[in-house]
């Protein structure tokens, strides 16, 4: 059985200052015109899905390629540095004459976090940056944040669908990944719900996280919500039975075998569908996908050890699902490891440096790993 795993679309470096601070409400706590905040240690890091999820992917103890797109500057060097110190640079296409793309992350305790972010040439990424020939020694494809990659939803995501489409006729299991989306951009124009329904026929695996996903499919409730929670988390505000499962059954509806709904520290919300519908994966990857049809709930995180950053937090939360996909564990154990996953990223500022082995989660977890309790209402 093929066991390659390629982690493609966007990548960026993140800068991400150390905030010294107590945990926070609002960020005009801390954030205020005028006024001076003393923080830590910058630190320099590979960043987007490609870089988070796929050396996630990689630490775990899958077999990687990453496909990206940088510019040939400084950003570019000191990223592909990084990547390459990780042995994970190869697949990587460095563009003469294109900007790197870099997010600075704030992460202040107890906040979500915001991004200052400049796609780079992520914007020129399209269906054409992917090497199939690798796809066809792959047996899973994922690709992430399309959302901040222009020609990826220009024309109702015709590159987008382009891209899906062939990567199935290379025999791959697909996934996908969203990111938060910028009201005020030409990605916020985007008409989604095309996107999704040309698109998802061919992605087996969709993972967005509520937020992003009400924002593209359900704007006038996604503000409502905002209204309501009034600086606080979405998540405090939203319903699982009211607002996560209709969207849920919308995106299965589409075409997709397996959505998982990223409903920050609560956990993340599943569904996935019938028998029938997963045979082809079975055919094409070797992969026993028995336990993984009819099922619906709410996967509970843990609690962790530390909340330092949530960055890539919901990036390593798929990793460790889709790699333990890979490895042959059951829908339960891919469930409980994913949502492990997370709860030891944001014990550190970067999205790698918490994360543990599937052995180390399993010890932890036998030995009496506390979920946690906030729920969606």
């Amino acid at each position: 059985m093929k066991k390659k795993i390629i982690a493609a679309g966007h990548i960026c470096i993140d800068f991400t200052p150390e905030f010294m601070c107590e945990k926070q409400k609002k960020f005009d706590n801390i954030l205020a015109p005028g006024k001076l905040v003393k923080v830590g240690k910058a630190q320099f890091n590979p960043g987007g899905s490609v870089s988070n999820t796929g050396l996630a992917m990689k630490f775990l103890g899958a077999d990687v390629s990453l496909m990206g797109k940088i510019g040939q500057d400084a950003f570019g060097t000191m990223l592909l540095k990084e990547l390459e110190k990780k042995d994970a640079g190869h697949g990587i296409r460095v563009v003469p004459g294109q900007e790197t793309s870099y997010s600075v992350v704030l992460a202040i305790p107890g906040i979500d976090r915001l991004f200052l972010h400049n796609s780079g040439a992520n914007d020129t990424f399209t269906s054409a940056d992917i090497d199939y020939e690798e796809c066809r020694e792959a047996v899973l494809f994922h690709f992430g944040y399309p959302t901040v990659m222009e020609k990826m939803y220009q024309e109702n995501g015709r590159e987008l669908t382009e891209m899906f489409a062939k990567v199935k006729e290379c025999g791959c299991i697909t996934s996908l990944d969203m990111s938060a989306i910028d009201e005020k951009s030409q990605a916020a124009k985007a008409d989604w719900e095309t996107i999704f329904r040309n698109t998802l026929p061919y992605v087996d695996f969709f993972l967005p996280s509520i937020e992003e996903l009400m924002f593209a499919l359900d704007r006038n409730k996604y503000y409502e919500i905002l209204k309501e929670a009034d600086g606080r988390d979405m998540t405090e505000i939203i319903s699982t039975e009211r607002d996560v499962v209709p969207l849920a059954d919308r995106l299965l509806e589409m075409g997709c075998k397996i959505v998982l709904i990223k409903c920050g520290a609560p956990g993340f919300y599943y569904k996935t569908a019938g028998r029938e519908a997963f045979r082809p994966l079975e055919e094409h990857s070797g992969i026993d996908f028995s336990s993984f049809t009819d099922r619906e709930g709410f996967e509970q995180s843990y609690v962790p050890d530390a909340v330092v950053s949530g960055t890539g937090a919901g990036d390593t939360t798929i990793a460790a699902f889709l790699t333990a996909i890979v490895q042959g564990y059951a829908f339960d154990t891919c469930l409980k490891y994913a949502s492990a996953t997370g709860a030891c990223c944001v014990a550190a500022t970067d999205a790698i440096g918490g994360l543990k082995t599937f052995e180390e989660l399993e010890y932890k977890i036998k030995s009496g790993w506390k979920k946690n309790e906030q729920v969606l209402r």
